[in-house]
């Protein structure tokens, strides 16, 4: 069976996303990847993963109403969890390599010990977060999941005479960009016989895996966006701005569409569109990553939590901290001032968030201000508390307007660049 379809990739400067559109233009599948230090390796994970995401979504046509949501739901969680074993051993391979060139030959089994009891301790966590009914929501990353869980055992083992704390996770720091960029562990082939088994039933989901594995896909066009996209190798009149990908992937998740607000890893962006999704105006914040997923990024690593972590945390407070600046450069020493003087952090995280948000509004004004309807994209849209503080900026600036969030906003630059090549294409 041959599929006609398109790809757009979004090769941020934090993460990559590719979008999957069929011959109708409706997404068939998503993918995304940290982008770390390998354009090239990112935006083939993110479009394998993209192509994964569409092979489970001709699954579901296939056998929905027979399986029922449900079964799919934990077969997917099953797939998930082989990757995450798959890329867990791979960590633990190249950890012990690592180690055995940089750890003194005297602590040597020590550490290769240490190493195998934390890589126990997660798989076992990992096997636990499976079998749950309920399980929380946690990082789409396997960096971030493995990487808080390593840290939390390495500090639990660790010995300050010996295999310390700081030995286990530099070697973690190591070895984990190498996972992160292998095309390792994203073949829908390499893992469903796995997950079908670990699910242990389902005739009729299993004559649905046959159908999704025998797909072939057919791409008729792709179009490449987003800070790296010089990297892409695509022809040059298949590489669109961010702007116009993220103004048209905006228009095309929310029809009303005005004003768009896209807050990513290295830069802001306040977009004006037309009822086409043309864009009108914008303006773009790119000297600096200051008030960006980059900046929260290092704010996560300076209180020793997952970025994904910040935002909860930040609805915690009794009350916003005042923040001078958002420049990253000086927001290390200006929480350890605010930490130091006894704030507590969960006013300091809201503070931080509310700074981001009045550097973007600034924004927002010399592009033409905030229209309804106005739409907020990228990593940050994510965020619980950036989104709760541009509420309350926007309604005090211009009052009530439709604020419009998707949970897949991460994807609009893919999609608007899905839209081009599908509109190319046809």
């Amino acid at each position: 069976m041959s599929i006609p379809c398109v790809v757009g990739t979004d090769l941020g400067s934090t993460t990559t996303k590719s979008i999957v559109l069929d011959e109708h233009g409706e997404i068939l599948g998503r993918g995304i990847t940290n982008s770390r230090s390998n354009y090239d390796q990112a935006a083939q994970v993110a479009r394998t993963e993209a192509f994964i995401d569409a092979r489970f979504n001709l699954l579901r046509r296939k056998v929905s109403a027979a399986a029922g949501p449900a079964a799919l739901a934990r077969l997917l969680r099953a797939f998930r969890l082989e990757q995450t074993l798959a890329q867990l051993r791979r960590l633990h391979e190249l950890v012990a390599g690592a180690a055995t060139f940089t750890v003194p030959p005297d602590l040597q089994t020590a550490a290769a010990e240490a190493v195998a009891a934390i890589v126990a301790r997660i798989e076992k966590d990992e096997l636990s977060h499976f079998a749950a009914v309920n399980p929380p929501v946690r990082s789409d990353f396997f960096r971030d999941t493995v990487g808080s869980a390593w840290s939390a055992v390495a500090e639990e083992i660790g010995d300050p005479a010996g295999v310390s704390y700081d030995l286990l996770l530099g070697l973690y720091d190591k070895c984990i960009i190498q996972v992160e960029n292998e095309p390792l562990a994203l073949g829908f082939g390499d893992h469903i016989d796995a997950a079908l088994a670990r699910m242990g039933d389902g005739a009729v989901v299993r004559t649905g895996v046959r159908h999704a594995v025998d797909a072939e896909f057919d791409v008729r066009g792709e179009v490449g966006t987003g800070y790296g996209r010089q990297r892409l190798p695509f022809p040059k009149e298949m590489i669109r701005s961010e702007i116009l990908c993220h103004g048209l992937g905006a228009s095309v998740m929310f029809g009303g569409t005005r004003t768009v607000l896209d807050i990513g890893g290295q830069d802001t962006k306040a977009i004006q569109v037309d009822e086409q999704g043309i864009v009108t105006s914008f303006q773009m914040n790119d000297r600096c990553a200051a008030g960006c997923g980059r900046y929260l990024g290092y704010i996560a690593d300076e209180m020793s939590l997952g970025l994904h972590e910040l935002g909860p945390l930040a609805q915690q407070a009794s009350r916003a901290v005042k923040i001078n600046s958002t420049c990253t450069v000086f927001a290390g020493a200006e929480l350890r001032e605010r930490l130091s003087l006894g704030e507590r952090r969960e006013d300091i995280l809201a503070g931080l968030h509310r700074a981001i948000m009045l550097r973007a509004m600034s924004l927002l004004a010399r592009s033409g201000g905030v229209s309804n309807e106005f739409t907020f994209t990228g990593g940050v849209a994510n965020n619980p508390a950036a989104v709760a503080a541009l509420r309350e900026l926007v309604r005090e600036n211009y009052g009530d307007l439709t604020l419009n969030i998707s949970p897949d906003s991460i994807y609009t630059g893919a999609l608007g660049g899905a839209v081009f090549a599908h509109r190319s294409a046809h």
